[in-house]
């Protein structure tokens, strides 16, 4: 893995170097929109209806629409202001229960990786943080926005979890609650049993994404019939280079080379 940040965790007077990774990934398909007459992928440009035309980047400034068709314009210069320049630290804060935090706050998972001479105190943390069960609140600028973040335990090492703010979770109480009649005993009865009777240890490896691999095998099997097509109108553009192709053929290459010498060798 690459790591994509580099910094330290700043932990009262202690600095621990680390090196963070990104701990998960999405891996939904990604499909183009093609051109059915040609297949050629659709591009899109930035139009204006206004003018009637399309326009480029050097045309195009920041809006915040306060009202429908009512914008404030933020200028380059005080857009600057408020960005956040990477101090490269994470500065804990304060230390939790990790139960008092609701899941519905965590947004995106990191591996910390201890950097430089950064081992020892970085096993320090993560021993204390694994004895008292607690978990670090912290501060940390990632590409140039803040975000309020924990540092927890996981498998033995150090893991970095980007949570929302309090005001970015959204409020429950427009919902409609209201249970129409109320439990009855039996019932309540019934489904706690239910729940006894499927509980078990939480193991991620019984559950898999059967939309994905089921389309990962449709996609599959019409590259093995050749139910595929080619883009057509598409200029300037470097060939795409089959790999296991181009590997066959060195191989094939290099066995026809070895046949080759072997020959001249027996002459």
């Amino acid at each position: 893995m690459r790591s994509m940040w580099k910094g330290s965790i700043s932990f009262g007077l202690v600095n621990i170097p680390v090196r963070m990774y990104t701990a998960t990934q999405e891996k939904g398909l990604r499909f183009n929109q093609l051109h059915e007459l040609c297949h050629t992928p659709i591009k899109y440009e930035k139009y204006c209806p206004y003018c009637d035309r399309a326009i480029g980047g050097e045309e195009i400034i920041r809006g915040y629409e306060y009202n429908p068709g009512q914008y404030v314009v933020i200028t380059d210069e005080e857009w600057e202001s408020f960005t956040e320049h990477s101090t490269h630290t994470i500065d804990i804060l304060r230390f939790v229960e990790l139960r008092e935090v609701d899941p519905v706050y965590f947004n995106k998972t990191y591996y910390l990786e201890p950097a430089e001479t950064g081992g020892k105190a970085y096993s320090l943390l993560q021993q204390a943080l694994a004895s008292t069960d607690k978990i670090g609140v912290a501060k940390i600028t990632i590409r140039s926005k803040p975000s309020l973040a924990v540092i927890r335990v996981y498998h033995g090492m150090l893991a970095l979890e980007t949570i929302f703010y309090p005001d970015e979770i959204r409020e429950t109480r427009e919902l409609d609650l209201e249970i129409q009649g109320g439990v009855a005993e039996k019932e309540l009865s019934m489904a706690v049993s239910l729940i006894t009777t499927l509980t078990e240890p939480f193991q991620p490896e019984h559950y898999s994404d059967e939309r994905r691999l089921g389309m990962l095998e449709l996609v599959e099997k019409k590259i093995q019939g050749q139910e595929v097509v080619v883009a057509r109108g598409t200029k300037n553009e470097e060939p795409v280079v089959d790999l296991m192709a181009a590997l066959e053929a060195s191989l094939q290459a290099q066995q026809q080379k070895l046949g080759n010498f072997s020959d001249g060798v027996r002459h």
